[in-house]
């Protein structure tokens, strides 16, 4: 977490960047073309795909936020 924090993500940005990815899963899915079967299994496949993004996403934030927590408590 010390590597990422130290090139400038912090919490808040992993956090946007799960709700963007459940945004661009629900966005994909609906997107894709529905001509056949094969084109709607295939999207369904990719929006699951980025929908797992959102909880890895969820995770570096709350280990970036407690990282940034013991920041703040070692200043003190």
């Amino acid at each position: 977490m010390k590597a990422l924090h130290d090139v400038g993500i912090r919490s808040e940005y992993a956090y946007a960047a799960g709700m963007g990815s459940i945004g661009l899963a629900f966005l994909s899915w609906d997107l894709s073309p529905v001509k056949s079967d094969d084109s709607k299994a295939q999207s369904d496949r990719w929006g699951i795909f980025v929908g797992h993004w959102a909880p890895t996403f969820m995770s570096v934030g709350l280990a970036l936020a407690q990282y940034e927590q013991t920041l703040e408590n070692k200043k003190k």
